[in-house]
């Protein structure tokens, strides 16, 4: 059977086909992966910008974008003091090993009275149950008697990942959660493990609306005054869903922001290397310790190859871009030799994954979702007015469920070696560069666009090398031939229109029973 999905990247839509694949750079609908699941919980965020990298002519401050997080004050568990006024309980929703002395140990479940949140991701806060204070990640705890705090509820979940999470193996039919809806502001939607003889195992989406009164409800004719009454009704009998709610869907515990509070450049003795993940030109990448406690990944750069002020100034600005689909950095050593801290991704690089790990076996659905993955952290990057430089399937990591997450970003800028800087060479990633890039060394989200179809070409082919049997040499004076005889990239992918149409809708347009308030 003839597949085919797409997902969005530099406003427009990437397709994926059996036989082949196009870039297109339009505007389109279609499949999507998801809003940006960045952190949504509850610190005021500093309020801090972020160069504009893609105006390649801007200079000094020009083209600021600012970005911050998400404030709340929707919080429901109080405790009264002897002088009346309420103050905001809040609960664990995951286990938590103190990392640092300043850090509080906490169990699932455990409660605390909240002492200072104004700091950011890792707030100083009272356990009810020990008495003991210090600080803990923002993103472990939840009002009391908050929606945030039920288990079944996933927050800012898109569609794909939530599909990916119940459709992981173990799960029943009925497995289930709620997360923010995509579609509706202010809605939600219920997701649940199904299977018929048809499809077999797939997830069925439906919306949770809102009654005017304060109440939900999926249909009209069975209204409920609080979402644990809603999940409780259809834990008890489908009533109109595709299966009755059987089991909730396992939470991975986050990870945090940053590994403690104020641990950004940290000592190179509080680190211990333990494997060797792989090497390149100008790094190593180590499996490790931090503190001898929390496991993590660790690129340690060959010296010379980065001037140590031009990383650190650098990488204060890759810290704050924190999203799903991108790798978060840590903590540095900014003397050399540099070392880069980062979060651990279990499965290595997408490369290796492809060519000698369990991405062998993967389908074309699969292809298209981890494509997808990229994509949304991409677009990410894009909106944060940042540059990638360097986007390959070796700089994708690959976690559990098939997670993928985009490393490396921004690093190729301060590399100093003679040879990759002067853009040809084993060491310069010619094969998966823009031509005007590659020429010109004129970077921006434009040329990470062109990398991206480069990689999506890894993808389909698992991890072959581009454009095979021909040198870094060959491939820019053919690329550079292709674009000089006036030949328009876009009408060769116009001509793909009509096949696209007739083969992808079967595959994007929802079922009969689906369309009944679905999200």
């Amino acid at each position: 059977m003839h597949m085919a999905a797409a997902a969005q990247y530099h406003g427009g839509t990437f397709w994926i086909l059996d036989n082949g694949l196009c870039a297109i750079l339009t505007q389109s609908t279609g499949y999507r992966y998801g809003t940006d699941p960045t952190p949504q919980h509850y610190p005021n965020f500093g309020v801090t910008s972020i160069p504009n990298y893609n105006n390649f002519h801007a200079t000094g401050g020009q083209g600021l974008t600012v970005f911050g997080g998400v404030n709340s004050s929707s919080h429901t568990g109080t405790l009264r003091t002897r002088g009346g006024t309420g103050v905001t309980l809040f609960v664990a929703l995951y286990d938590y090993e103190a990392r640092t002395e300043d850090d509080l140990s906490f169990h699932k479940g455990e409660k605390f009275q909240i002492l200072n949140s104004s700091e950011g991701d890792w707030w100083e806060a009272r356990s009810l149950t020990t008495g003991e204070t210090g600080y803990i990640p923002s993103n472990y705890v939840a009002p009391v008697d908050s929606i945030q705090a039920e288990e079944w509820y996933f927050g800012k979940l898109g569609r794909k990942d939530a599909e990916r999470q119940l459709l992981s193996f173990g799960n029943p039919r009925g497995t289930f959660l709620i997360r923010e809806s995509e579609t509706t502001k202010g809605a939600y939607s219920l997701s649940i493990r199904d299977w018929d003889d048809m499809k077999g195992d797939h997830v069925k989406h439906y919306k949770i609306r809102k009654l005017d009164n304060g109440g939900y409800y999926i249909t009209t004719r069975a209204q409920f005054e609080t979402l644990q009454q809603l999940v409780q009704h259809y834990s008890e009998k489908a009533d109109g869903l595709c299966f009755n709610l059987t089991v909730i869907a396992s939470n991975h515990t986050p990870q945090t922001v940053g590994l403690a509070k104020d641990a950004w450049e940290v000592a190179r003795d509080s680190l211990f290397l333990e494997q060797k993940l792989g090497q390149g030109c100008f790094a190593e990448v180590w499996r490790g310790t931090w503190n001898g406690n929390t496991k993590v990944a660790i690129k340690t750069l060959k010296p010379g190859t980065m001037s140590p002020e031009s990383f650190l100034e650098e990488a204060q600005i890759m810290k704050k871009l924190k999203h799903d689909k991108l790798v978060q950095l840590y903590a540095v050593v900014s003397e050399e030799p540099i070392y880069i801290v980062t979060e651990y991704m279990s499965k290595g690089s997408l490369l290796d994954f492809l060519k000698d790990g369990e991405g062998r076996a993967l389908k074309l659905p699969n292809l298209v979702d981890m494509a997808a993955q990229v994509a949304a952290g991409m677009a990410y990057i894009e909106r944060m007015n940042y540059i990638h430089r360097d986007l390959r399937s070796a700089n994708i990591l690959v976690g559990n469920g098939l997670i993928c997450k985009i490393a490396d970003f921004g690093l190729a800028r301060l590399i100093e070696d003679n040879e990759y800087t002067a853009r040809q060479g084993a060491k310069f990633p010619i094969k998966w560069t823009a031509p005007e890039a590659a020429l010109y060394g004129r970077f921006t989200i434009k040329s990470d666009v062109w990398s991206f179809g480069i990689l999506l070409t890894e993808l389909v082919t698992k991890g072959r090398v581009p454009y095979p049997g021909m040198n870094n040499r060959e491939v820019l004076e053919q690329v550079k031939s292709f674009f000089d005889n006036g030949i328009d990239i876009t009408a060769i992918c116009k001509s793909f229109d009509s096949l696209i149409n007739s083969r992808i809708q079967p595959f994007l347009a929802p079922s009969l029973l689906e369309n009944f308030g679905t999200v």
